[in-house]
């Protein structure tokens, strides 16, 4: 019985979310919850916080899958976004990249060199398109908190869909709270049924906002492009960002932008390639 060829894998990141790439468009990659968790173990595996699938794409340039390092799949993922524009850039020849994910289609146009910039497309403040388990009329600020109910650390979070649910808590100190232990609390709140990414963000000024981010999957993060464009989206609408402004992680700045024409969220950011190799044996898939 032949054995099948290794399986070639690239890595790489955006503002340090890393990524462990696979090229399904020839050959198809199957992927499933027990094999993501194995390759994406930083101990045994290869490690990343997320793995992505490239597969064709009627509609498309490329099709993108993305799993958590969890190990489930999910929609949308930022930062994975420019480094998979950056590829199609260098092997299509072109500055301008379509991309289709579970969380919607995506196009990317090349910012300058090893920069991308993705419209991100527009935010969704519903109840229902977040979603939430119950209604709330305004989005802006739910009924939600951390703490004692006469004096909660956290209170009144923002709530958006940017191709996946976002929950943002504004706050004058990033480290109000142990956001290692109350984001895995947050995420699974029975007021998010498919779970959500919890966010502190802090405004020092109408153009820069700094935040952590507890990514839904996958824990603490040193950048989440999603969690920058909903804190964008969020705070656009409550008018304490510009439609221009600059988003710190602790990786490094996200440059965003609200589009006037139509509200899409623009995100512009650096990608870094890492190595590539074949899979080990014992992770193949």
């Amino acid at each position: 019985m032949t054995e099948a060829p290794p399986l070639h894998f690239r890595k790489m990141n955006g503002l340090g979310n890393d990524f462990v790439v696979f090229d399904g468009r020839t050959s198809p990659v199957v992927m499933d919850e027990s094999k993501a968790r194995a390759i994406a173990d930083r101990a045994t595996g290869i490690g990343c916080d997320q793995l992505i699938v490239l597969e064709k794409s009627p509609r498309a340039d490329v099709r993108m899958r993305i799993w958590n390092n969890e190990g489930f799949e999910v929609e949308s993922c930022g930062n994975a976004t420019r480094c998979i524009a950056d590829m199609l850039f260098d092997e299509m020849h072109k500055t301008r990249a379509t991309i289709d994910t579970k969380g919607g289609f995506l196009i990317a146009e090349k910012g300058g060199d090893k920069l991308v910039t993705v419209d991100m497309g527009a935010p969704r403040f519903a109840w229902q398109d977040i979603p939430l388990s119950e209604k709330f009329h305004d989005t802006r600020y739910i009924e939600l908190y951390v703490g004692p109910m006469d004096a909660p650390l956290l209170h009144s979070p923002s709530v958006v869909n940017v191709g996946n649910p976002h929950c943002i808590f504004w706050v004058k100190d990033l480290d109000v709270v142990d956001l290692a232990k109350v984001g895995p609390m947050l995420e699974h709140h029975p007021l998010f049924p498919q779970r959500a990414n919890i966010t502190l963000a802090r405004v020092d000024s109408k153009d820069h906002a700094v935040i952590r981010v507890w990514e839904r999957g996958a824990g603490l993060t040193k950048a989440c492009g999603t969690a920058a464009c909903a804190v964008m989206a969020a705070g656009f609408r409550l008018k304490r960002l510009d439609r221009k402004a600059t988003i710190t992680l602790p990786g490094g700045d996200l440059l965003m932008e609200i589009r006037e024409s139509d509200g899409h969220i623009l995100m512009t950011g650096p990608v870094t390639y890492e190595f590539e190799g074949e899979l080990p044996p014992h992770l193949t898939v």
